[in-house]
C-alpha cells in the first residue's frame, strides 16, 4: 500500500533533519499574496508535514484556500501542492521539489539553514524563486516567497504565510 511505503514514523537519523522535521505536524496557514493587479489577496489555508521515504525526507502539503473555503483549487490564487526535501549526502545542503497540479508548475530548489532560519533558492528557470522559513517556534513560523526577474539583482516580495501550529 502507498502509504505504508511512501509515510515513516520518524527520522532515519536524529537530528539530521531538524531544518524541516521540527516543522512535522499540522499547521494553519495565514496567507497574502500579491494578485496580478499588485493588491493584496488573503485566505486561510493548511499545511501537513511528515516523515517520507524511510525517514530520509520531509514532504509537506500545502492547502491554499484550506478545504472547503471559497476560491479552494481556483487558479490563479489557490495553490493545493506538496514539497519533497531531503539533504544532500553531504550535508551542506537541501534537495527540494514543489510540485502544485493546480497551477500546473513543478520547481526545484537547493536549501541551507542559516542560524534558525532556511532559505530555499530555485534559479534553474525564470523567474528565480526565494522561499524563506523564519520565525521558527514550535508553534508558529512565517513562510515568505519573493521573486526575481534579474537573475537576483533585486526581489519582489509576494507571499507571506503565518503558520500556527493546531493541537
Amino acid at each position: 500500500m502507498l502509504a505504508d511505503a511512501l509515510h515513516a514514523p520518524g527520522p532515519a537519523h536524529p537530528g539530521a533533519l531538524d531544518d524541516f522535521g521540527r516543522l512535522v505536524g499540522a499547521w494553519r496557514l495565514h496567507w497574502r499574496g500579491l494578485t496580478p493587479d499588485g493588491t493584496w489577496h488573503r485566505a486561510t489555508g493548511e499545511l501537513h508535514v511528515g516523515w517520507v521515504l524511510g525517514g530520509r525526507a520531509v514532504q509537506d502539503v500545502w492547502i491554499v484556500p484550506g478545504r472547503g473555503e471559497p476560491g479552494a483549487g481556483v487558479p490563479p490564487l489557490a495553490f493545493h501542492g506538496t514539497t519533497v526535501r531531503f539533504l544532500h549526502p553531504d550535508g551542506d545542503r537541501w534537495l527540494s521539489t514543489w510540485m502544485d497540479p493546480v497551477n500546473g508548475r513543478v520547481r526545484r530548489f537547493t536549501g541551507r539553514a542559516h542560524g534558525a532560519d532556511v532559505e530555499l533558492l530555485s534559479d534553474d528557470e525564470e523567474p528565480w524563486l526565494r522561499w524563506r522559513f523564519t520565525d521558527v517556534t514550535p508553534d508558529s513560523f512565517t513562510w515568505s516567497a519573493e521573486t526575481s526577474r534579474d537573475r537576483g539583482r533585486t526581489w519582489v516580495h509576494d507571499e507571506l504565510m503565518r503558520a500556527e501550529r493546531l493541537a
